[in-house]
């Protein structure tokens, strides 16, 4: 009765950590970016009443007899796949395919051309939430205020591929000076402290460029208007496990070099990782697999209740039979 009473208090603890998941789940069922947990059991431990022996010339071989002790968290995976994009317009982007947006609460000190990217180089949030903006100092930021990172405006060759030679990711940022090039301007990042230009019609493609109109003032204070300048590419960041990654709050994700997420990867949208403008990615919960899942663990969650009941009127009888 006592190891009835014991699995049954394992098994409400259980449901309800699944309860708990469930509810966080669809409490999340509009959050942009959001990814599904699952929750997963085990069995508890076991009392072996007596061990299997294998047969002899005399006697046939016996199983073992073994008590359970009920049921325990196996696992709270991440579902990681991609949800439907929703069109909210404006200078938003969602990734049509596998890949985070490199973000961080601070930009690189001394910043000159970037650094080169690990997972420990900085204090780097992950997140498939791309509402972007500029900010008053002329930084790309997310709706948080994190500054966005990316690649230099000529880190991208001819072929559209990321360059080995400048694959150093740096806070995007409207600089204050507008250099030319082969194939048309782009922003100066030799000039770290000079004071945001006056940039309109600020976009970002598919190939994660970012772009805008530039106005540059002369010291005689004419007014130079640079179409199409090009802030540089927003970094997209893949993973060998992306479910190893650790939940931080607000759609970010953490990852260390100790953790189980692998190999990870920087480089900039195209082919199968492109990004979408205008789009925030939605929330992958299916709320019909949540209220199943619901259902059928608060039965789960009742019939264990039931189980310390009867364990208990079974004691109760017990202690009636000395009177």
């Amino acid at each position: 009765m006592l190891r009835a009473m014991d699995s049954a208090v394992a098994g409400l603890r259980a449901h309800q950590n699944k309860m708990d998941v469930i509810g966080h789940n669809i409490a999340n069922v509009n959050t942009y970016g959001f990814k599904a947990q699952t929750y997963t059991f085990k069995e508890a431990m076991y009392q072996s009443s007596s061990i299997s022996t294998e047969g002899s010339a005399t006697q046939g071989g016996i199983n073992a007899a073994q008590y359970g002790y009920g049921t325990l968290m196996g696992t709270i995976g991440v579902d990681m796949g991609a949800s439907t994009p929703t069109y909210v317009g404006g200078l938003n982007a969602s990734i049509n395919g596998e890949g985070f947006f490199l973000t961080s609460v601070k930009p690189i000190d001394e910043l000159d051309e970037g650094i080169e990217f690990t997972k420990s180089a900085h204090d780097w949030q992950y997140t498939r939430v791309g509402q972007f903006k500029i900010d008053s100092r002329g930084y790309l930021v997310d709706g948080n205020g994190n500054f966005v990172y990316g690649f230099l405006p000529d880190a991208v060759d001819e072929d559209g591929n990321l360059d080995p030679d400048k694959n150093k990711v740096l806070p995007l940022r409207i600089s204050g000076k507008v250099t030319a090039n082969g194939s048309g301007t782009m922003v100066d990042y030799s000039d770290t402290t000079g004071a945001a230009l006056k940039a309109t019609n600020v976009s970002i493609n598919a190939a994660g460029e970012v772009t805008a109109t530039i106005e540059e003032v002369d010291a005689q204070g004419n007014v130079t208007s640079h179409p199409g300048t090009s802030l540089g590419r927003v970094a997209i960041i893949t993973f060998q496990n992306p479910e190893g990654l650790t939940k931080a709050g607000g759609s970010y994700y953490t990852a260390v070099d100790s953790d189980n997420t692998g190999r990870a990867d920087a480089d900039v949208p195209g082919g199968d990782n492109g990004l979408m403008g205008g789009y925030v990615e939605a929330s992958n919960v299916d709320l019909a697999k949540e209220f199943a899942d619901m259902i059928t663990t608060h039965r789960g969650f009742q019939s264990n209740s039931k189980m310390i009941t009867v364990s208990d009127e079974m004691l109760s009888d017990l202690v009636a039979m000395k009177r």
